[in-house]
């Protein structure tokens, strides 16, 4: 639709095969829009820390898709090549402060289906109440992404088709 159009280039962000694909519910793409790009505004969590979450899950939903987008914003969000490389063993990597490990951790607990209290307390040892409710629903949409991504077989973008996947799956620790 021409409003959403505008709106996306206004923005300054490129039309992506998963717009055009949701674009056939012109409604449901408006609310998409609005909804995934209400978290990159006025956050009280940080940008940064939320792309290293959406990387995870990316990870653990196998999506090349979310993952091509999604590792362009983290690297112009300073995320390093080492850090990336790291994302897929976190729990046993020195590279991740404990904030950063207990966003890691409850992405996992997310993704997983459950979050265990001992999961929840940790998060909020380190992240008030309004950041635990960005970052669970950063977890919990960019979860849901890989499955429409999937059920509506959107293909990545030419410049992306031959881009390496993301890390191979590893599982989620067991809580």
């Amino acid at each position: 639709p021409d409003d959403v159009a505008t709106q996306v280039g206004e923005a300054g962000v490129k039309q992506v095969n998963l717009y055009r694909c949701l674009a056939h519910a012109p409604e449901l793409l408006r609310a998409w829009i609005s909804f995934a790009w209400a978290p990159r505004g006025n956050s009280a969590t940080s940008r940064r820390m939320r792309e290293l979450m959406i990387l995870r899950t990316a990870m653990l939903h196998e999506s090349h898709y979310e993952w091509h987008q999604h590792i362009h914003m983290a690297t112009e969000l300073g995320v390093g090549d080492d850090e990336v490389a790291e994302l897929e063993s976190w729990q046993s990597s020195t590279m991740f402060d404990s904030r950063t490990r207990a966003a890691l951790a409850f992405t996992d607990a997310i993704v997983a289906g459950k979050v265990p209290d001992h999961i929840n307390d940790e998060l909020a040892a380190h992240f008030n109440e309004t950041q635990r409710i960005e970052l669970t629903v950063t977890a919990a949409f960019y979860s849901m992404v890989p499955r429409v991504l999937d059920a509506l077989d959107v293909p990545l973008e030419e410049e992306f088709a031959e881009a390496k996947p993301p890390p191979p799956r590893t599982a989620a620790p067991e809580h």
